[in-house]
This record gives structure tokens, C-alpha cells and sequence, in this order.
């Protein structure tokens, strides 16, 4: 009699392997669903966990402690992996168009990608700066600095950082921290910020001490400065801003405003004027009640949520439950985010700094061991 509940190979396609997807997955292997094919479309199988990410471009964490492994995550949940890139959707034939392998049949689609920085706009932009997203991406350029400095500790580097929210902050800590293991002797690190403070999406006493922190660690902070135009000269690269200020660096790595992959809007699915996928209570796209979507690439229509990580983690067990209950027509139930959360922001050097609200606590050891254990619990979970 149960078996008249779950239709028949019903075909439910997650696209991408964020934290809300992940979490979705070990869900699925602990409960699974009779008579539905699982698929997950991601280019790599490995996956990073975004709070630690700082902690090991910094040097304390290894690749593996701060990355879930897909394939023994699809293992467990009985999920077919397909390592490619999602390039379009085709709502006629219920496709996901894909950049290698020939298009995937769904019948419910889930869609966690995170975003990448904006950085069209800006000339040079796309063509010689490193972005903080793709994570896979940033790693490989991260990893291959951290080569040349150790074969000529002694040599100068600059690097610039353009984006001066909670992401640069913690960047430009995190990378000054990594190559100081390296006993680099001639490093200097410039962070580029369009506004007059940095980080302007939290209080004011979190930009107060986090500037502070970059100063006393001589981070060089050009504030109230747009970069227009990014263009290579003599091995080096010139990062020129409005005012007309030029400063010369080695990498510039590019962390401003997140924005979403074209294909996401050219499919046909509504999205807000960015690109993201706009998103119901139900975490339901609006247009196509098929799509459901979270992260950062889905926009909650009720709800202005920062692209934020701690967001993701909490989307993933409400995703999980609609997925189900879309699988098994039952009615839908609404997610309903906490309008304050727990921000804890490493310094790179062991600290961390924690914010709630208008409550902020100033950056100690403690916290960053707090944060180390409420990182490490979430990991803990996939393995």
C-alpha cells in the first residue's frame, strides 16, 4: 500500500554541489526515496566549505579538512555524478543541457551554484584578475603563489584585492597570513574599496576594529576608490581607479558584488535584475514550480538576504523536505530565515571576531576556536 505514494522513476536533477545541495544529499542517503532517480551535475567533485576557507588559505587547515567529497557523498545517497558544466536549460523537452555529455532528463530540478564576482564591467577585468569564486579556481592561483614564494622568499610581491566587504577583509588577512608562513620578507597587500568604509553591509563597530586590524597588520586601504580598468604592464599588472590613482601589482585577485552565470537568466527561469533566481518561501522558483533553488543563486522574493554562506547551510534541510514532498505530492512548507545570525570573521592570525546584530565581540582566540568547532562539527557530517 505504501508503494502507491512514491510515483515511479521520477527524475530529480540537483544542479551544482553547494552547502544547501550537500546537505540534501547526506539527507537523501540517510532517507531515501523509493522509485526516484537522483542526479548531481557538478563540474568538480570536490566541493568547498566556505567557512573555512579563510582558514586554510592562512595555513590552518589542509585541502581536505575545508572540502566535501561528492563521490562518496552520491555514494551514500545513491546519486548518479556527472562531473560538467550546466550551460543552458530546455523547459520543452525537460532538459539540462550540459557542455560535454548529452542532455539530462528531470522532472524536478534543484539548483545550488553559489555566484561568482561581477567584474565584466570593468576593462581587464575579466582577462587578468583572479575572482574569489570559483573557489576551485582561486586555489589553483593561490597554490601556485605560494610556490614562488617559497622558491625566492626574498623576492617583492604585491597583491591587489578589490572588494572591500567581509569577503576581501577576510582575504586579504588570510593571504597576508599564508604567505608570512612562508617567511616572505617583501610583501605588501592593497585592498581596493568603491565606498568610504569597508565592509558597509555590517555595524559599525565591526568596520571600525576590522579597519584597524588592516591597518596595524599595514594593509594598504584604498577607500572611496572605483577600479575602472585593470591592464598588464612589464610582468605586472596596473590597477587604475577613477580618481587616477595607479598602483602595480603582481596578482589582483577580484571580490566585489556576486553575480549569476548567463545561462541561469537566458533559460527562461525569473530571476531579479542580477541574474539570481527568484525564489518563494518554499525556496519554489516563481516561474517554473519544477525549479526549486538555493544559496546564493536563488533570491528569496520576501526576504532580503545577504549572500552568506550561514544562509545556504540553514536552506539545506527545508530544501530537502520540499524536494521531498514534491516527490511525494504533498503540500509544500515555507522556510522562514532568522532575521539576525552569528557572523564570526577569522584575522587570519588564530583570532576571530564575532557579530550578532548590534552585539560584536572584539577578535580573541577564543572565538577562533569557537569557530574552528562549529566549522568542524559542520564537516563532520559528510564524512
Amino acid at each position: 500500500m505504501q508503494e502507491n505514494y512514491y510515483p515511479r522513476q521520477k527524475k530529480l536533477v540537483l544542479i551544482g554541489g553547494g552547502h544547501s545541495h550537500a546537505i540534501v544529499l547526506r539527507l537523501l542517503g540517510k532517507n531515501p526515496l523509493p522509485g526516484l532517480s537522483l542526479t548531481l551535475i557538478t563540474p568538480d567533485q570536490y566541493t568547498p566549505y566556505s567557512g573555512m576557507l579563510p582558514g586554510h588559505i592562512a595555513g590552518f587547515y589542509n585541502y581536505a579538512e575545508c572540502h566535501i567529497f561528492l563521490q562518496n557523498l552520491c555514494k551514500f545517497a545513491h546519486v548518479e555524478l556527472y562531473l560538467d558544466q550546466v550551460i543552458g536549460l530546455d523547459f520543452k523537452n525537460h532538459h539540462v543541457l550540459c557542455a560535454n555529455r548529452p542532455a539530462v532528463d528531470f522532472d524536478i530540478l534543484s539548483i545550488d551554484i553559489g555566484s561568482t564576482p561581477a567584474k565584466l564591467s570593468v576593462s581587464g577585468a575579466a582577462e587578468y584578475t583572479i575572482g574569489a569564486k570559483p573557489v576551485a579556481q582561486l586555489l589553483e592561483h593561490w597554490y601556485k603563489l605560494q610556490e614562488t614564494v617559497a622558491e625566492n622568499p626574498q623576492k617583492q610581491l604585491s597583491i591587489g584585492i578589490v572588494g572591500g566587504g567581509a569577503g576581501g577583509v577576510e582575504l586579504a588577512l588570510s593571504m597576508q597570513a599564508g604567505l608570512q608562513r612562508l617567511e616572505t620578507k617583501n610583501l605588501e597587500v592593497h585592498l581596493f574599496q568603491r565606498s568610504g568604509e569597508l565592509m558597509p553591509n555590517h555595524h559599525l563597530s565591526v568596520r571600525q576594529i576590522m579597519e584597524r586590524i588592516l591597518i596595524n597588520k599595514d594593509v594598504k586601504l584604498h577607500l572611496s576608490e572605483t577600479v575602472c580598468q585593470v591592464v598588464p604592464r612589464n610582468d605586472k599588472l596596473e590597477i587604475k581607479c577613477e580618481s587616477g590613482l595607479v598602483v602595480e601589482c603582481d596578482q589582483v585577485f577580484w571580490v566585489t558584488q556576486a553575480s549569476a552565470p548567463n545561462w541561469v537568466k537566458n533559460s527562461g527561469i525569473g530571476t531579479d535584475e542580477t541574474g539570481f533566481i527568484l525564489v518563494d518561501d518554499n525556496l519554489q522558483s516563481v516561474s517554473h514550480p519544477q525549479i526549486f533553488a538555493a544559496g546564493d543563486i536563488a533570491t528569496m522574493i520576501n526576504y532580503h538576504l545577504p549572500k552568506a554562506g550561514v544562509f545556504a547551510v540553514r536552506q539545506g534541510k527545508p530544501l530537502y523536505d520540499n524536494l521531498r514532498r514534491m516527490v511525494l505530492g504533498k503540500s509544500l512548507q515555507p522556510y522562514k530565515p532568522q532575521k539576525d545570525y552569528l557572523s564570526l570573521i577569522s584575522t587570519g592570525d588564530g583570532r576571530a571576531l564575532a557579530t550578532r546584530g548590534d552585539f560584536t565581540l572584539p577578535p580573541h582566540q577564543l572565538l577562533w576556536h569557537w569557530k574552528d568547532c562549529i566549522d568542524r562539527r559542520f564537516m563532520a557530517q559528510f564524512q
